[in-house]
């Protein structure tokens, strides 16, 4: 079950690194095939060039997932862990900064 989890975050990144990689190229050809002052042939091409480029290297296709646990909801984006994690961090002290709330 570990090596599971270990393999979404793994995938995650690396989805991460392509859309990082790929930002610039996918919106340059997305501006063009949005704009109508182009003739039809060119708006063809680049919508062309935009689905060649990999699936992956789409923002869309990124999940925040816990960096502890791979866990895909309930993730604080700062810290890019689960609130389960989070939590049980808080609470032993380890988090700097964070205190459990009292009144």
């Amino acid at each position: 079950m570990e090596v599971r989890k270990e393999n979404r975050n793994i995938r995650d990144n690396h989805r991460r690194l392509l859309a990082e990689k790929f930002e610039l190229k996918r919106n340059f050809f997305k501006a063009l095939v949005r704009d109508p002052t182009l003739p039809q042939e060119m708006r063809e091409l680049h919508a062309y060039k935009l689905a060649k480029l990999p699936r992956n290297s789409s923002f869309t296709r990124v999940r925040n997932r816990c960096v502890f646990t791979g866990r895909p909801r309930g993730v604080y984006q700062l810290f890019r862990m689960s609130r389960l994690v989070f939590r049980s961090l808080a609470s032993q002290g380890l988090l700097e900064g964070i205190r459990k709330a009292s009144w």
